[in-house]
């Protein structure tokens, strides 16, 4: 009995010195979520930003949206009003380029390949946005993901000629 009361004793203090030391090297993703919704107000997906070694790590995943590929973007203000979403602004631009990786000033930071839509209605992608950081995600206005209604041809300026806003999301901590 003993024994086995010294045991967990030494096993308690060992798991409080890790619990300790995750705490001081503070290890953990800070990450974010949008969901996508809408000008009627219906759930689309979801985005998910966590940030990581050279820059943010989003997850797009989208279902009941119309077939075909669509611009994807994150936008500077974190507002999506109906019933076209400008109310989210331009592109996601903090390094002042221009858009699309096409484009030999470009690209913005925000700028995310086509979402690719299949004829179920779904489509996902993850890619990682380099420079991207959750502090420039929630500035003092936040920021927004937007789904466009055509492809982005990744090269005019200032947003890929990918046509109208069709869901939108808010991001907020996860």
């Amino acid at each position: 009995m003993l024994r086995a009361t010294m045991m967990t004793a030494i096993a308690a203090t060992a798991l409080a010195g890790c619990t300790t030391n995750m705490a001081a090297g503070d290890t953990a993703q800070r990450s974010a979520v949008a969901p996508l919704r809408t000008a009627a107000g219906a759930d689309v997906g979801t985005v998910t930003a966590t940030e990581g070694p050279g820059g943010l790590r989003i997850q797009i995943d989208a279902r009941g949206m119309p077939q075909g590929p669509h611009g994807a973007h994150v936008h500077t203000v974190g507002r999506c009003d109906a019933p076209d979403f400008t109310t989210a602004g331009g592109h996601w631009n903090p390094t002042g380029r221009q858009h699309g990786t096409n484009n030999p000033a470009g690209p913005h930071v925000g700028d995310a390949p086509n979402l690719l839509i299949g004829t179920d209605g779904t489509g996902s992608v993850a890619i990682t946005l380099p420079g991207g950081t959750m502090d420039g995600l929630f500035d003092a206005d936040g920021s927004a993901f937007v789904i466009h209604a055509a492809a982005d041809d990744y090269k005019t300026d200032p947003s890929g000629n990918s046509g109208g806003r069709i869901a939108c999301g808010v991001f907020a901590p996860a």
